[in-house]
This record gives structure tokens, sequence and C-alpha cells, in this order.
């Protein structure tokens, strides 16, 4: 098999050819990787979950300690990376991971505390026009937030949500059912909000399409990038989306519950007569200081902002987008991706044949680096196949009803970690 000019070999010989031919390969020993209790690394595939730790992220979050220490409340002002515009210093990586202008971006709150803030922003449901699309097996979290703007609007979900459902038999969606749900309801709907990357099958959308199709009905367009920002190129700005949220603890590497990104259109960021909750961190930072009662946004994604942000959390996520920046942010990281997961998918074809359904789309236009796994077994069940990968040092991650996910990340992972994982594989199954 072939793919971005790499012929595949199934020995273990080969995969240590690419980790030394690797590019990007010393990254790996820019994260602290877990060890089994052989003092050997495991095998880590969950960076779809949790990513793994840089290594500087204590020098980072142990300097804002320190400043804590040294200067008290004068850190917020006299010093190097002072705390008020803090936030500012993601700005420039975190715009670049997700295709935007600096402006465009932000990093505040929880990615479900995110989205309410959007949509009530950019779902304003009047009687001829009150519907959201919505994908049938989003996220819980999407799903719960939407279906309470519903309510809180008035509206019955079941008449008012929309929900994509792949055909009969089938696991994925097909993007011609996409467009003719559009066509057909396009005038109802307020709202299209869909995942960037669905996490259960590691689906990608084609965002741009949607996006154009959604306008020319004159729908609001946003995205749950929480599976896809830090894992495949993004380009919201010339994509037209009028917003997107993403966590930053799955592939972005800054820690459990970290703080999550927003992405709000440049069409968007100086209306100020959109509807909008509000907080004193939104302010025009001229006057935020004169404590006036009287609320005057910031320009772009930052008048959205509620309260001063975490100060630790947004200096671990500053430590991983150093990460990027130094690897060069996501083009080589996806190319990495593309032949890595394409070796995973063809080993397990090679060594495990119709013992392994691969749910996730074959186009490596359609996928990022998550591969969803259904284990088919004589006896037992694929919850008992994943507790025994994870006895053997495999973390990967287990999704109801039946899927294994396991996602090889371009940062630390090796094509070698590849190898060792479909040994375990076959000798488990």
């Amino acid at each position: 098999m072939l793919i971005e000019g790499v012929q595949y070999k199934s020995d273990l010989d080969f995969a240590r050819k690419m980790d030394r031919e690797d590019p990007l390969a010393h990254f790996r020993g820019e994260f602290h990787i877990p060890k089994m209790a052989s003092g050997d690394d495991e095998i880590y595939f969950c960076g779809n979950s949790l990513g793994l730790q840089p290594k500087i992220t204590a020098q980072y979050v142990d300097a804002e300690l320190d400043k804590w220490r040294r200067l008290g409340v004068k850190g917020h002002f006299d010093c190097e990376y002072p705390w008020a515009p803090y936030h500012e210093f993601l700005s420039e990586t975190m715009s670049e991971l997700v295709g935007a202008m600096d402006t465009e971006v932000v990093t505040m709150n929880s990615l479900t505390a995110n989205l309410h803030l959007m949509m009530v922003s950019f779902y304003q449901p009047r009687p001829e026009r009150h519907k959201i699309l919505l994908e049938d097996h989003a996220f819980p979290s999407d799903h719960f937030a939407v279906e309470s703007q519903i309510r809180f609007h008035g509206y019955d979900p079941a008449e008012s949500m929309i929900l994509l459902k792949p055909r009969a038999g089938e696991m994925l969606i097909h993007e011609q059912d996409i467009r003719e749900i559009i066509e057909r309801q396009g005038e109802s709907i307020a709202l299209i909000f869909l995942p960037g990357v669905q996490y259960y099958t590691g689906q990608l959308f084609d965002m741009a399409e949607i996006a154009r199709l959604g306008h020319e009905k004159g729908c609001a367009i946003g995205f749950d990038l929480a599976h896809a920002t830090g894992n495949i190129p993004l380009h919201l700005h010339d994509w037209n989306v009028d917003f997107a949220v993403w966590c930053t603890y799955k592939y972005l590497n800054s820690g459990p519950g970290s703080l999550a990104g927003c992405f709000i259109h440049q069409c968007h960021g100086s209306n100020a007569e959109l509807p909008r909750f509000t907080g004193w961190w939104g302010h025009d930072k001229l006057t935020r200081f004169k404590m006036e009662p009287r609320f005057n946004p910031i320009h772009g994604a930052e008048g959205w902002q509620l309260s001063n942000p975490s100060i630790l959390s947004l200096s671990a996520i500053r430590a991983s987008l150093e990460v990027f920046d130094q690897a060069g942010c996501m083009q080589p990281l996806r190319k990495k991706s593309v032949i890595m997961i394409g070796y995973l998918e063809w080993l397990l074809h090679q060594e495990l044949g119709e013992e392994i359904e691969i749910i996730t789309p074959a186009d490596p236009n359609r996928r990022g680096c998550q591969l969803s796994l259904i284990v088919q077994l004589e006896t037992g069940t694929g919850k008992e196949m994943f507790n025994r990968l994870d006895a053997a040092g495999v973390v990967a991650d287990w999704r109801e009803p039946n899927a294994i996910r396991v996602a090889p990340v371009p940062l630390y992972n090796s094509f070698e970690d590849c190898y060792r994982f479909v040994e375990i594989l076959r000798t488990s199954v």
C-alpha cells in the first residue's frame, strides 16, 4: 500500500526505519510518556481524550507560581508575561491552529460554557426559523446544551431539533444527506451545529461545504472542534464559519479540565448589537478599570469574555502551543498523521483481516488521527478485549456501545507504537 509515497511493510524493522527518518520523531522526547510496571513506555493512544503532558509545562506553570509568590497582585501588570493580558499571548498560535485572525479567537471558560454563550448570540429563533440541525450521535454535552437552549426560548426540542442520522445499517453520515437536509429544511433552520470530527466514528466533516450550503439558506453555522483542533488543519476564517468552540486538553495537551477556545468570525466581532451575555473581562481594555456600568465590548472574540481566566491553565496551554510552534504547526503534523494512521490501518487489515471492523472513514481526507475499531469476537465482549489491551500496556479509549478508539498522535506517538499495538491486539484476539 502506498500513501504519501510510502510503501508499507509489515515487519518491525520497517516501523523503526520510519521512526528514524521521521523529522518530528524527536518531539516524543518532549513529552512525559506513562510507564508500565515493567518500566517500559505504555502505548498511549488516548490523545483524543487527554493529551500527554509536555515536559516544559511544569516550567511554565512554576513560573506563574513563582511570580505570584514574589509579586502578589503586581503580577497582573509589572512583569514579563503579565496576567491581565496573558490570554493574548496564546492568540497567535491558537489562531494559526484553527485558521483564523488573531482577533477572532480567545481562550476562555469551558467548551460547553462557550457553546451556551455562542448560542445566545447566534441562535435567535423565530416562529418561521427556529430549528437547530444537530448530529444524532453528538457528544452528549452538545446535545444537552442545544436542547436546553431550545427550551429556554420556549420551543419544543421534538419540533426544533433536526437530528442528522446515518442511513439504516451504517455508521457514517453521507455528505449527500447533509446537503439534502439543508436544501429541504434550510429556511426553517436557525443554526447548524455539527462536529468537525465526530467523536465516536472519527468522521471528518466537510466544514467549508456545510458553511457554504447553510449560509445560502440563511442559517448560522457553528462547529464543535473538540476532536479537530490540533488534529487536522482548519481554515475557519476562509470557510466563513460564524463560530466554533473547542477544548484544549485533548490534542492540545494542556491538562485535564483546562480552559477552552472560541472562534467568532470577524464579520461579527465588531457588531455591538449582536445579543450576548456580557462580563467585565469583555469590556474595553482602556476603560475597564474606570468601573463604569455601561458595557463597551472589546472588538473581536475577546468581547465575549466574562471573567479573568485561570493563569495556571493559560500557562499550561501556552507551553503546549510552544511545542506546536516548534513543530511547524499543523501542516508537518498532518503529513505525518496521514502516513501513520494509514500504516496502522494497513497493519490491522494485514494481521487481523475481518476480525477487526474499522468504522472510521478509509479516505484520509475524511478522518484525522483516530481509528474506531469494533472487534469481532467469538467469545466475550469488546469491553473485555479493551480491558486485556489495558492490562498489556495499551492506553486506548472505550466508547459505548462497542467501539475501541485509538489515536496515534503525531507529536508523541511512533510507528513502532503502531506496530506493537497491532501485535498485542492480534495476540489478544
